[in-house]
């Protein structure tokens, strides 16, 4: 190494050591060992990896849709980080909204007794979340707009989860999630293969949402038939 370069490799380190300790950075700097071959300047910023808390985090900031000047608190979603099964209603209700956990209230109650029945449960093996994440004020169906603002972190929740299968909780989630039209009767009872850019396909099952279960008891009958098809459909995996 000529003298030149022993130079040039020194001014080089004394700059880098500047840039580890203070993040300082010449963008428009070339350092070189000879002059007619420059270094390739680092990248400026290294996106982190997306985890279940950056994007509750990101939720919880969120101000892309008009329910953020009415909610409590978001509801981002809660569970295991490797699930079996994503269960995914339409939004938080008042309970929820006070709590920042997704079905807590009696709906949500009915629901953690409908996946015992089957083995599930968002402590062990399910992870449950809503198509919007603030509650609609009234308890009303989220519109459009506002779950256009929230498929956004959904899907990533979705793509980071890797769920074997989604259980939709309602018509709401099933008509947005399955892109139909087709009201939640004629959804319910049958598979339907969900996909997000190139990731493998998921199996979606959509089924009542307990609420509905809770105003006419007569549902229990078709909810239950639901469940006993996903648990069929776990044990083949």
């Amino acid at each position: 190494m000529t003298a030149k370069d022993k130079i040039s490799l020194a001014h080089f380190l004394d700059i880098s050591a500047d840039y580890l300790k203070d993040g300082y950075y010449r963008k428009q700097q070339e350092y070189s060992f000879e002059d007619n071959s420059p270094i390739q300047p680092l990248d400026e910023k290294v996106e982190d990896k997306a985890t279940l808390e950056t994007i509750a985090a990101e939720i919880a900031d969120c101000k892309a849709c008009g329910l953020c000047t009415t909610r409590t608190h978001a509801v981002p979603g809660e569970g295991v980080s490797q699930p079996l099964v994503m269960i995914i209603g339409e939004g938080p209700g008042a309970d929820e909204d006070l709590a920042g956990r997704p079905f807590v209230g009696k709906a949500g109650q009915l629901l953690d007794r409908m996946l015992a029945s089957i083995d599930l449960s968002r402590d062990k093996n399910c992870f449950i979340a809503n198509m919007v994440k603030c509650r609609p004020p009234g308890n009303r169906d989220p519109d459009p707009t506002e779950i256009n603002a929230c498929a956004f972190f959904l899907e990533r929740q979705i793509q980071l989860l890797k769920p074997k299968v989604i259980l939709c909780a309602g018509r709401v989630a099933a008509q947005n999630l399955l892109k139909s039209d087709q009201g939640i009767n004629a959804l319910r009872g049958s598979f339907t293969e969900f996909r997000i850019n190139g990731d493998d396909p998921i199996p979606v099952l959509p089924t009542l949402h307990p609420s509905a279960v809770l105003r006419n008891e007569s549902l229990k009958r078709p909810v239950w038939e639901d469940l006993k098809l996903l648990k069929l459909h776990l044990a083949s995996l």
